[in-house]
């Protein structure tokens, strides 16, 4: 059989769109790609075009990708169930049936008791290109699941009601749902849940749907009218109040509605006051608030209810730490349980009420880990899960005794298959100096016979770097395929997250975000001096947020890397965030700029990758996006792909592989989510010179 004719490169047509703002025209050429409908001919048969010449480029890549991905799907316990938590009457998991791709929800009334099936997701997936279960909550009657689903990926869901005693669906079908949070009604009648806006994609409405009416018939009891605010919804600890959180990147407002009286109306804790952001929870006749109120780490108050609105009579219990982060807290009747973040690594403290100067902190082992709070329902519980991880470390759920000083027993630690021996693996945490001074935290894991701290290995290097998300040093499955072939793993924990505290944010985002991608070039040349991994050998990749920090690397320092992989990137930074009409938009100001301000439009415009593409050489690049995606359009990476065809110097490979199926997240289901991993990391690998 002759062989295929190899394909050329795709050239998209250039049909010029002038932008004008501040005085400066951007001319985008490839503007036309954007199609809201996702229905254009021609958008759609250049997508395909991409496709086909990505499929083609990558046939000499296929066999070490599908032994990357037996490898790592043999890992996965086929059987493999989650840690049961115990709520009201009884004990709640998941668990997977061997080579099933989505889980089954089930409960008993005993820890070890036979179990009733909830909701079998597999057969709610059946014929879908892309399913996704979302939020799901029992009633407190248990007689109830309510459940969403989304068969689009474009995270735009469908409310089902199931009777869990005849195992029959009800009437009620509830259309345009956001993931954000539902809430019962403490008898059990009334639903609370986010209506999403089919435009910007923002939650912004909240409805209470009476069972057995139809959704026509729901009452709006909330409407968010700053667009720059996500909303969400929740229920206290025990149980009494719904609670709605709404939240700007820098601000955020409380309301509460007693459940037991659904037909009435939300009450503001405190009013919204700029920068102020504070979180609640509910113990008897207090709150106790977690605020960054006058703290920039955030502190503990404790106030009554019925003076929560006067931020006087606030009174301190954990006072502000500038080395410590606040992350959350778990109030029960006898402790303060505290998790929080110090010198980059996660911790949890525990808190005698009745000496709240005092506490001690749960102890780990590795040198990089990451530690948070478990599910714990029972606020008069004297013990406490938590969940910890670490890159040498499965998951592993533990319950402390909080009575015993935090005596602990392992529950749960996730099985990993295919002989996996942790002793084998090293982690190590060290900071590399940034060109401003600061010290930059890094995570690194390697396997101990293939490393050498000669400057030989193959390095990889992960960043994000926005929002304040920290990328914990987790246990991640997969790695151990680049491990065992001498790949030293690193997560560079740039500035833009919250790993050093909420300063470590503020110093990458808005007008300093450039600290960020300096960051990530210095990590890279300062692991290179170091020696742990080898010039010419460098690999690098980041999703989103992180694609956008990918792009701009890309376009800063090229010469670094030998191949990035850039995952659904946010790369055309300026036209998107001028555009109100593309979801996700307004909200984000905080974040990145308004850039109909000169100054912001200004310094976004000076990073910006898509805008910013040069005549030079790139790094091999691997651009994955999907058509229906709900944060980065798809259009984004098209775009980006397009121009760098056009203006890249160099033959290196440059692949777009857009999946026509998903959106944002990938991928579907428990096996089928690694294919992506086994593409990117069968592209690293080959180029690097690894072949098996």
């Amino acid at each position: 059989m002759e062989a295929a004719k190899p394909l050329t490169p795709p050239i998209a047509a250039k049909i010029p769109q002038q932008l004008t703002l501040h005085g400066v025209t951007r001319t985008d050429n490839y503007y036309w790609l954007r199609d809201d409908s996702r229905t254009d001919a021609k958008m759609l048969d250049y997508l395909r075009q991409e496709n086909a010449y990505t499929a083609q480029q990558l046939q000499p890549f296929n066999g070490l990708k599908q032994k990357l991905f037996d490898e790592m799907t043999a890992r996965l316990n086929p059987t493999e169930s989650s840690t049961p938590y115990k709520w009201h009457q009884h004990w709640y998991s998941r668990r997977y049936e061997a080579g099933k791709e989505y889980p089954l929800l089930e409960r008993s009334t005993t820890l070890n008791g036979t179990p009733q099936l909830l909701l079998d997701t597999n057969q709610r997936a059946a014929g879908t290109e892309f399913y996704s279960l979302g939020m799901f909550d029992v009633s407190p009657n248990e007689q109830l699941l309510a459940f969403a689903e989304d068969t689009l990926s474009r995270r735009i869901f469908t409310l089902y009601i199931k009777d869990l005693s005849t195992g029959e669906l009800l009437s009620d079908v509830l259309h345009n749902v956001d993931e954000a949070g539902l809430a019962w009604s403490k008898d059990s009648r009334y639903l609370f849940y986010i209506a999403k806006d089919p435009q910007t994609l923002l939650g912004y409405q909240v409805f209470r749907h009476k069972l057995g009416t139809p959704q026509a018939d729901d009452q709006l009891v909330y409407e968010e009218q700053d667009d720059s605010y996500y909303i969400s919804l929740g229920t206290s600890l025990d149980e009494s109040r719904i609670v709605l959180y709404c939240e700007s990147t820098t601000t955020s407002e409380v309301s509460v509605l007693d459940s037991s009286a659904p037909l009435g109306q939300f009450h503001v804790v405190t009013g919204r006051e700029e920068g102020v952001e504070y979180h609640i929870a509910k113990r008897g006749n207090d709150y106790f608030i977690l605020t960054n109120w006058q703290a920039e780490n955030f502190r503990l108050m404790k106030v009554a209810i019925a003076n929560a609105a006067d931020k006087s009579a606030w009174r301190e219990v954990i006072a502000h730490n500038p080395n410590v982060l606040l992350e959350d807290v778990l109030v029960l009747d006898n402790y303060l349980v505290l998790q929080t973040r110090e010198n980059g690594l996660s911790n949890i403290v525990v808190y005698a009420d009745a000496n709240p100067n005092n506490g001690y902190r749960l102890a780990f082992d590795d040198p990089a880990y990451v530690v948070s709070l478990g599910v714990n329902l029972n606020q008069h519980a004297r013990e406490v899960q938590v969940v910890y991880s670490s890159p040498t470390t499965p998951q592993s759920s533990y319950v402390y005794d909080l009575d015993q000083l935090g005596q602990r027993t392992l529950l749960k630690q996730r099985q990993v298959k295919g002989g996996f021996d942790r002793q084998l693996y090293q982690s190590e945490r060290l900071r590399i100096s940034a060109r401003d001074g600061a010290l930059v935290p890094v995570t690194l894991v390697y396997r101990k016979d293939k490393f050498r701290r000669d400057g030989t290995n193959p390095l990889y290097i992960y960043g994000y770097g926005s929002y304040g998300i920290v990328v914990d040093p987790m246990f991640d499955d997969a790695v151990i395929s680049l491990l065992d072939r001498g790949v030293v793993y690193a997560i560079a924990h740039v500035r833009g997250s919250e790993t050093l505290g909420r300063s470590w944010y503020e110093n990458g985002k808005l007008l300093h975000k450039q600290n960020t991608f300096n960051d990530f070039e210095d990590v890279t040349r300062g692991l290179l001096a170091e020696k742990y991994g080898a010039a010419g050998k460098v690999v690098a990749a980041g999703g989103s947020a992180g694609g956008l920090l990918m792009g701009a690397v890309a376009n800063q320092a090229p010469e670094l890397y030998l191949a990035m992989a850039a995952h659904v990137p946010f790369v055309d930074i300026v036209t998107t965030m001028l555009d109100e009409s593309i979801p996700l938009t307004t909200n984000e100001y905080d974040e990145w700029g308004n850039p109909n301000q000169k100054a912001y439009f200004d310094y976004m415009l000076s990073y910006s990758p898509y805008d910013n593409v040069q005549r030079q050489a790139y790094p091999n690049l691997l651009v994955t996006s999907g058509l229906h995606d709900s944060q980065v359009q798809y259009f984004e990476p098209a775009k980006w792909v397009a121009k760098l065809r056009d203006y890249k110097t160099d033959d290196h490979l440059l692949l777009l592989n857009m999946d026509m199926e998903a959106g944002h997240g990938g991928k579907s289901g428990r096996y089928r989510r690694y294919e992506d991993t086994a593409l990117e990391y069968a592209f690293f690998l080959k180029l690097l010179g690894i072949n098996d």
